[in-house]
C-alpha cells in the first residue's frame, strides 16, 4: 500500500468510527488506530520513542502547522515526563502567550486573579520582554497526554478539560463539578516528589511540568504497540485555556490538529480514546479533529532535516537543551518506575520508582511522628491490602470492560512523610504525585495544627495586570495582589460553624470531604450558592485559580514560571517543597522550610482518608489512576482490610468524628463514597458499609 492509499484509508476508518457513537471526535490518524489486545503488560524494554520517531513527530506537525500558515511551538516527552525535544517554528522572537479562562471579543483576558490573564512576553518591560511562555505551555501539554493514558485509557488536555471544571458536563448547570477537579495543580516543580531533570538526557521519573496540567486542547498521548510512549503538545494561537463549551467545536482547532498531524503512526488506538469511555453516564470527549479535517497529508511530511527554514530547537531552561533525546523504556530502571523486587508485595505485580542508582525512593518504612507512629510492618501490609483490592476492583476508565483497576498508593504519617508508594503496572503517570497530595491532604487537614499552619505561611503573590492583561512591573518590583492564606482556616470556622475546626485534631476528613468544601457552589453544583470555604467563589473561581488549593502554591509555581521564562535570569528555581514560598515585590525569593506536609501541594478530588491508632492520628492513605469512587473504595477498603490482617492496633477514623458528622448550610459532607458492585465476578453491594 502506497502512502496516499494508507492516509486514505485512515480518513475512512475515521468517518466510519465516527458513525460508530462515542462522542463527537473520530479517528485519530496512523496505524496504531487498529485495535489493540493491549490490557497493560504490553511495554517493555523496546517500546519507546527513538530520536527518529521524535523527528517525525515534530515534521509531521510542522507540516500541518505550514499548511495552516501559523507558527507552532510543538514539544515531545516521554511516558515519564521527559522533554525529547521543543521545536519553535517562525522568527527566533517570542511569540505571546495569555494564560486565561476567559477572553473578551478582543482576546482580553475577564479574570485577573491567580494565574488567569498572565502574558508573556512584556515588550515593553526591560524584565520581562524575553521572557516566553510558549515552550512551557506546549510542554504542560504534551505532559498531560502522557500523564493521564495508559495501555487501557488514552486521554488528552480535551479530556482533561472537560474533568476539572465546575460543572460536569461542561456548561450544564446544577451539575457537579468534574471528576477530576483541581487535579490540573499536580505534577508541580515544586513537588518534592516529582523529579527534575537537568534538561539535557532523559533521567528518571516522573517528571515536573511548568504549569501543572493542561486543559487546553493540543496536547495528545503517543502509542507504540498499542502501549503509551510519550506525548505531543502544541500551541499555536497563542492562548492557554480550556474547552468551555464542549457542544460545538472549537472555533480555533489549530493546536489540536497540528498536534493530531503530529501523532501520525504513532496515535492512540480506537479503541481506547476518550471517547470510548464513560464516567457518570457521560461520554468523554478525545479531539474535536479528524482526519478529514487536516491540511496535510502527514505521511508526506517533508523531513525533519528540511525544517531549518521553518525554525529551530530551543533549549528551555530546565527542559531541553536544543537537542534531539530518544525517550526511556516505562517499566524499565531508567524510567524510574520497575518491578518491585524487595519481597514485600509477593505475587501482587507491584511497581516501584527508583532513583538514577535503580534504588526504592520510597521503600516502606515506620512513621517518623512519635511513640504512636506505624510501624513497617503496618505500612507494608496497608499497601499490600489496598493493591489486592485494586486487583478485585473493576476498573472505571480502563478499556476493554472487565480489567482491574490500576492505581497507585501512598501511604504517609501525620507530618506527611512517605512511609511506602506502590503502584500497579499500567497505572496513569498522573496519579502518583497525586496519590501522594491526596493523602498528605488526609493527613493535613485532620491534624490540630492545620490551621496554624496555614497562618504562617506566606501570602500568595498575583500578577497585577493592565487592562490589556499583561503584567505591570513598577521599576524592578512586581506589583501584586497578596492572598492571606489564614484567611481559608478563618472561612472554614465561620462555615462549619466550629470556632476550633482544622486547631483541635476532632474532625477526620477524607479528600472526598476536602473537595466539598473546595468547589465555588456548594452543595457542589448547586448554581447561585455560596462557595465553600476554600474555595474562590463563582465569578472569581476559573480552573486557573480556584481557591486555597493554588493559593498555597502560588509563589512557587510564579517563580517557577519566571525562571524557565527568562531562561533563569530573573529569579532562581524553586527547590522541593510547595508551601512556604515568599515572592516579594523586589523577586527576591525565598523560601522557609515546612518539613513534608504539603510539600508537593493539595489535592481537592476524592480518593484519600486518614489513619488512626485509637484515638490518634498516624497518617493517612492517598489512592489515584482510576474512577473517583474506585479510589475512594481502594483507600478506605484497603485500610479496613489491612486492619482486619494484622488484627487491629492501627483503625479507620471512627464513625463519630468522620467529616460527614458535619452539616453545613445543612447539607451532609460525604467522607467517602464506593462504587455499585465493584468488584470483578461479583454482585457484591455496599462494600464500604459498617466500618
Amino acid at each position: 500500500m502506497n502512502k496516499r492509499l494508507g492516509w486514505f484509508v485512515a480518513i475512512v476508518l475515521s468517518l466510519i468510527a465516527g458513525c460508530s457513537g462515542g462522542g463527537s471526535a473520530v479517528s485519530s490518524a496512523g496505524t496504531s488506530v487498529q485495535p489493540t489486545s493491549c490490557t497493560g503488560s504490553c511495554f517493555n524494554a523496546s517500546t519507546f520513542l527513538t530520536v527518529a520517531d521524535v523527528q517525525t513527530v515534530i515534521a509531521q506537525g510542522v507540516a500541518e502547522a505550514s499548511a495552516r500558515g501559523v507558527n507552532a511551538t510543538i514539544a515531545v516527552v516521554d511516558r515519564v515526563g521527559n522533554v525529547l525535544a521543543v521545536f519553535r517554528m517562525g522568527a527566533p522572537a517570542v511569540p505571546g502567550v495569555l494564560i486565561s479562562s476567559s477572553v473578551d471579543a478582543s482576546n482580553n483576558p475577564l479574570l485577573h486573579s491567580g494565574l488567569d490573564g498572565i502574558r508573556l512576553p512584556v515588550p515593553a518591560s526591560p524584565i520581562l520582554k524575553g521572557a516566553h511562555l510558549d515552550d512551557q505551555a506546549a510542554i504542560a501539554k504534551a505532559i498531560t497526554g502522557a500523564y493521564l493514558s495508559s495501555e487501557g485509557n488514552a486521554f488528552s488536555t480535551r479530556t482533561a478539560s472537560q474533568i476539572i471544571q465546575e460543572h460536569f458536563n461542561v456548561g450544564e448547570s446544577n451539575q457537579a463539578s468534574g471528576p477530576l477537579f483541581g487535579v490540573q495543580f499536580s505534577q508541580l516543580a515544586c513537588s518534592d516528589f516529582i523529579g527534575k531533570s537537568s534538561g539535557s538526557a532523559p533521567s528518571v521519573g516522573p517528571q515536573r511540568s511548568p504549569l501543572g496540567l493542561s486543559a487546553d486542547p493540543g496536547g495528545l498521548p503517543l502509542y507504540k504497540s498499542g502501549t503509551p510512549v510519550g506525548g505531543v503538545g502544541v500551541i499555536a494561537d497563542g492562548l492557554y485555556s480550556l474547552d468551555k463549551n464542549i457542544t460545538a467545536a472549537d472555533g480555533n482547532l489549530n493546536d489540536e490538529a497540528i498536534a493530531y498531524a503530529a501523532s501520525f503512526s504513532y496515535a492512540a488506538p480506537l479503541d481506547r480514546r476518550a471517547d470510548q469511555i464513560t464516567a457518570n453516564g457521560v461520554t468523554l470527549r478525545f479531539s474535536d479533529v479528524d482526519a478529514a479535517a487536516l491540511r496535510s497529508t502527514p505521511s508526506n511530511a517533508p523531513p525533519f532535516s528540511a525544517l531549518n527554514a521553518s525554525g529551530s530547537l530551543l533549549a528551555v531552561q530546565g527542559y531541553a537543551d536544543g537537542q534531539v533525546h530518544a525517550g526511556t523504556a516505562y517499566g524499565q530502571a531508567a524510567s524510574g518506575v520497575r518491578a518491585d523486587a524487595s519481597g514485600d508485595f509477593p505475587n501482587q505485580n507491584a511497581f516501584v520508582f527508583v532513583d538514577a542508582a535503580n534504588q526504592p525512593r520510597f521503600p516502606p518504612m515506620a512513621g517518623t511522628d512519635g511513640a504512636a507512629a506505624l510501624t513497617r510492618a503496618e505500612v507494608v501490609q496497608i499497601l499490600s491490602s489496598a493493591l489486592s483490592t485494586a486487583d478485585q476492583a473493576r476498573a472505571q476508565i480502563r478499556l476493554p470492560g472487565g480489567l482491574s483497576a490500576q492505581v497507585t498508593i501512598s501511604v504517609v504519617d501525620s507530618q506527611g512523610a512517605v512511609l511506602g508508594m506502590v503502584r500497579t503496572p499500567d497505572a496513569p503517570l498522573f496519579g502518583a504525585d497525586v496519590s501522594l497530595q491526596k493523602a498528605r491532604s488526609a493527613a493535613f487537614f485532620s491534624s490540630s495544627t492545620a490551621g496554624a499552619f496555614l497562618q504562617t505561611l506566606p501570602d500568595a503573590a498575583y500578577l497585577t495586570t493592565d487592562p490589556d492583561g499583561y503584567p505591570e512591573l513598577n521599576g524592578a518590583a512586581l506589583v501584586t495582589t497578596r492572598v492571606v492564606l489564614g484567611q481559608y482556616a478563618a472561612a472554614a470556622q465561620s462555615f462549619l460553624s466550629r470556632p476550633a475546626a482544622l486547631t483541635d485534631g476532632a474532625i477526620a476528613f477524607s479528600d472526598r470531604a476536602i473537595g466539598d468544601l473546595s468547589r465555588p457552589f456548594f452543595p457542589d453544583g448547586i448554581d447561585a450558592t455560596p462557595n465553600g470555604p476554600f474555595s474562590k467563589p463563582a465569578g472569581q473561581w476559573s480552573v486557573f485559580s480556584d481557591g486555597l488549593q493554588l493559593d498555597l502554591s502560588m509563589n512557587a509555581i510564579l517563580q517557577h514560571v519566571l525562571y524557565v521564562a527568562s531562561d533563569g535570569t530573573l529569579v532562581p528555581d524553586v527547590v522541593p517543597g510547595c508551601a512556604g514560598v515568599s515572592l516579594p515585590d523586589n523577586l527576591q525569593v525565598s523560601h522557609t522550610p515546612t518539613g513534608a506536609r504539603l510539600a508537593n501541594g493539595l489535592q481537592i478530588f476524592p480518593g484519600s482518608v486518614p489513619i488512626y491508632r485509637s484515638s490518634a492520628l498516624v497518617g493517612a492513605i492517598g489512592v489515584s489512576g482510576d474512577g473517583v469512587d474506585q479510589d475512594d473504595m481502594i483507600a478506605f477498603l484497603g485500610l479496613q482490610r489491612a486492619i482486619a490482617a494484622l488484627g487491629g492496633g492501627v483503625s479507620q477514623a471512627r464513625a463519630a468524628i468522620r467529616a460527614d458528622t458535619l452539616t453545613p448550610k445543612g447539607t451532609r459532607l460525604v467522607y467517602v463514597q464506593c462504587p455499585q458492585s465493584p468488584f470483578i465476578g461479583s454482585n457484591q453491594e455496599n462494600v464500604c458499609a459498617g466500618f
